[in-house]
């Protein structure tokens, strides 16, 4: 494989996390980073594009031509916002990213991280879960050559970057625990990454991947 990708996110955890595997991976040839902020990372297979407005794409979103997959990793906590700024930080800005996907990769694959527990409906009571919901159902509308909503719940960080949440790092000890008693909740950051790339490789049936997909995902063989 030859795989081309545009991760956003990657100041984030789960955006480094996903960054690194993709480094890492040997049929990843080329990565690049739309992020608001330097990520900070250096290697040979990756490009950084810089640009603070995710609402105005135009000046770079040339640049996003000849990309096989989008890892949409960027997303904001819901505490402290009201729904219309929670709804423009996360339903308005990924559909306006993911519209310039369309433009110039038509036949690309769209990522998007939302998490465990997301509404589909849209009609739930929980803010954020609806939302979310909304977002996912936009995406899955959209012509891409496919479209996977990841619903990752916990995640043990990868060692050795640097993003990971404090409260991630403080229940680290228990992640072998948590991954014994509840199997279909937890997953690593490693498996998230992994289950990415697998999914642009083998195209799975299926567009919403809980936990456990992602999980099955990531160790499933891609050769």
């Amino acid at each position: 494989m030859n795989l081309k990708v545009i991760i956003t996110g990657a100041t984030g955890m789960v955006g480094e996390g996903v960054l690194h595997e993709c480094l890492q991976h040997p049929d990843v040839s080329q990565v690049l980073v739309v992020g608001r902020k330097p990520s900070g990372k250096s290697h040979a297979k990756l490009t950084e594009i810089v640009h603070r407005d995710f609402q105005d794409l135009s000046p770079v979103a040339d640049q996003f031509t000849g990309y096989d997959a989008c890892f949409f990793c960027l997303g904001v906590t819901s505490i402290g916002l009201k729904e219309p700024a929670y709804h423009k930080l996360t339903y308005d800005l990924t559909l306006h990213f993911a519209a310039a996907m369309i433009i110039h990769n038509p036949n690309s694959v769209f990522i998007y991280v939302s998490g465990a527990g997301t509404d589909s409906t849209e009609a739930g009571k929980t803010m954020w879960a609806r939302v979310k919901g909304k977002t996912e159902n936009a995406l899955m509308r959209l012509p891409f050559k496919k479209t996977y909503m990841f619903r990752p719940g916990y995640m043990q960080p990868t060692n050795g970057l640097t993003n990971s949440l404090k409260a991630y790092k403080f229940l680290g000890w228990t992640y072998p625990l948590l991954r014994k008693m509840f199997p279909n909740s937890v997953s690593t950051l490693k498996e998230v990454g992994l289950a990415m790339i697998n999914a642009v490789i083998q195209l799975p049936p299926k567009s919403i991947l809980e936990v456990k997909d992602i999980v099955a995902l990531a160790s499933s063989v891609t050769h």
